[in-house]
């Protein structure tokens, strides 16, 4: 008895590719929704060290997912048109007009929180 068994090397790279591509887009979706739900829409500043606080909630509508050209990457994050630099003085610490802002993070604790859910979601998008 014979038997042969032929191996598509480009279709199972490019099976891989769409795979990953949209593990990608979910993820990135993910992290954003963690990231929005963290946000509270008050006039009031929140505390040093707590993610910040909208007033009137354009940095939960501004916060964006998009994958990258090459496929290999995701970018979550707050969107420049809608919150402008302002969100790099709360995330990191620092300056912003003339004003010093303590660090509030938000995108990195919506990422670590993400971390174990980002791991089962890629196990069960290869099969």
């Amino acid at each position: 008895m014979k038997s042969e068994v032929e191996f598509d090397e480009d279709g199972l790279v490019a099976w891989m590719a769409r795979a990953s591509r949209e593990f990608l887009k979910r993820a990135g979706a993910y992290v954003r929704r963690v990231a929005q739900r963290k946000v509270v829409t008050s006039p009031k500043p929140s505390q040093p060290g707590q993610p910040p606080h909208s007033r009137h909630g354009l940095l939960k509508r501004g916060l964006l997912f998009g994958l990258e050209r090459d496929g290999k990457s995701v970018l979550v994050g707050p969107g420049f048109r809608f919150v402008g630099e302002s969100m790099s003085a709360h995330e990191f610490g620092g300056k912003y007009r003339k004003e010093r802002y303590p660090k509030r993070p938000l995108m990195g604790p919506s990422l670590k929180e993400s971390a174990p859910r980002l791991a089962k979601m890629w196990d069960g998008a290869v099969k």
